[in-house]
């Protein structure tokens, strides 16, 4: 059996409010709504010590690997990003640890070496060097009969939006992927970080699900994790063997009392069984205290074996 803990969408906390000519010009633009947003609402639905406590309980859990599918700042300040590689090597290494984008990590265009370049040996498949750029998706982490293959749907948008976008070039080069780990007969596991549902907000949503859509059902995959909406949640979309589950978890840093509910990460036990592949998803949620997790439902989802 093989243990995957995901989690997603834990938006650490923003640096202190400090009026300064170069925090001014850093808020020209789509940078300026998120932040007041941040400090009107956003700071009171994410809490550090609700993240806090996930990340304790996930220690103590000792997965065999952590996902963490997007979404580690706010509105992409150079100081968000070095906090956030603080934060991860505090976590774990990056062979445990593998990190995809979300939209606030592309929130607008930074250098990649002040930016997600801090990360990239979370971001990089194996065998590879610290990512260079997000041309690197998508990525692929092997481990054992698990193949991890993650995706980027973050690119900058307009004010306002928050929708994500893979691209086709990034669509067939997963197509390919996906396809030859099949025939290998892995447990292919797609981490994303916008759902790639059609019932999803205009505002939120992954502009070329479609084309993402139609790609699974001619190579499957037999699991799909993803964050962004910051709740747990379970779908499923056509592959060519039978549905394919779809999986979103809450932000891991969610106020107890806020719209999402407490925070929550997932506890994924994988094993074949049946010709296929058994998922067990045990939802774990913050506790009272503050500092640990628990049980809070379980999920379980079977896949067929590719053909």
């Amino acid at each position: 059996m093989f243990t995957l803990a995901h989690l997603s969408d834990p938006h650490l906390p923003m640096p202190e409010p400090r009026p300064s000519i170069q925090l001014i010009g850093q808020l020209l633009g789509k940078r300026a709504t998120g932040y007041l947003n941040w400090w009107r609402h956003r700071v009171h639905l994410h809490l550090p010590e609700a993240l806090a406590g996930v990340v304790a309980d996930i220690k103590k859990q000792k997965p065999d690997h952590i996902a963490l599918t997007g979404d580690l700042v706010n509105v992409a300040l150079p100081q968000e990003f070095r906090r956030a590689a603080d934060w991860l090597a505090a976590f774990d290494g990056p062979d445990r640890i593998t990190v995809i984008p979300g939209n606030h990590d592309a929130y607008v265009d930074v250098p990649w070496n002040k930016a997600m370049g801090l990360w990239g040996a979370y971001i990089a498949g194996d065998g590879t060097p610290p990512a260079a750029s997000l041309d690197v998706f998508p990525t692929l982490r092997r481990r054992g009969e698990i193949a991890l293959i993650g995706l980027s749907t973050g690119v900058p948008k307009p004010p306002l939006l928050a929708t994500g976008t893979l691209g086709d070039e990034q669509i067939a080069r997963t197509e390919k992927l996906l396809a030859d780990l099949g025939r290998e007969g892995l447990c292919r596991v797609v981490l994303i970080h916008h759902p790639p549902l059609a019932d999803q907000s205009r505002w939120k949503h992954l502009t070329d699900t479609a084309a993402f859509q139609a790609m699974i059902r001619r190579v499957g995959c037999e699991l799909i994790l993803h964050g962004h909406n910051h709740r747990s949640e379970a779908a499923r979309i056509d592959g060519p063997s039978g549905p394919v589950p779809v999986l979103g978890v809450t932000s891991a840093s969610a106020a107890p009392d806020s719209k999402y509910g407490r925070a929550r990460y997932h506890l994924i036990h994988i094993e074949r069984s049946d010709g296929g592949w058994t998922f067990r998803v045990e939802l774990r949620a913050l506790n009272a205290a503050f500092d640990g997790c628990e049980p809070d439902g379980e999920l379980v989802f079977h896949s067929p074996a590719a053909h």
